[in-house]
């Protein structure tokens, strides 16, 4: 029964998620970009893309994450965006 009632937990809160693109300036310390993905991990999220080229990681994130991450590093703001899909036409 435990482990239905936390499965259960863990689908609602992806279900309350977010897809969110969160981008760092290039200065950013890459420990900036390790606690940004454990707030969102640690709020029931889940990072779901680390971008390589740019600092910064796709994930899905309960709002709870997202306000952390916002005010997580007063130095390195970060930019978060919805996830979307787009095109040019």
């Amino acid at each position: 029964m435990m482990f239905l009632s936390t499965l259960f937990l863990g689908y609602l809160s992806l279900a309350l998620a977010n897809p969110i693109i969160v981008t760092y300036p290039k200065d950013t310390p890459p420990s900036v970009l390790e606690d940004a993905m454990k707030s969102v991990t640690n709020a029931g999220g889940r990072i779901t893309h680390k971008y390589q080229s740019i600092r910064g990681f796709a994930a899905d994130a309960p709002e709870s994450a997202v306000q952390q991450i916002s005010v997580q590093s007063a130095k390195y703001n970060p930019t978060i965006e919805k996830d979307q899909t787009a095109s040019i036409q």
